[in-house]
């Protein structure tokens, strides 16, 4: 089942966010073809302030293990994070 998994950073901490972007583009490469999408959401000005991956994983209680482990968590960037399942149906 695919889950999407949207996080939303804390106010001004960009610098945060691009401290540990290495990392964590590295974590999202681990999951292979588990790995669906991924991105950095946008605010007005085209500054990254959030994330958006789209896994293939077993249960929700993946999803949350990947929504904790990911480095950008570990660092304390996010202010909130929702994940939810999703019915991919096009294309």
């Amino acid at each position: 089942m695919f889950y999407v998994i949207h996080c939303f950073d804390k106010k001004n901490c960009l610098q945060l966010r691009t401290d540990n972007r290495p990392a964590h583009v590295d974590y999202l490469k681990s999951f292979g073809d588990k790995l669906h999408a991924a991105g950095p959401t946008l605010d007005a000005d085209e500054k990254m302030n959030g994330s958006l991956v789209i896994l293939d994983l077993e249960n929700i209680s993946e999803a949350e293990a990947f929504a904790a482990d990911d480095p950008y968590a570990k660092a304390g960037l996010f202010a909130t994070v929702t994940i939810q399942p999703w019915k991919k149906v096009l294309p």
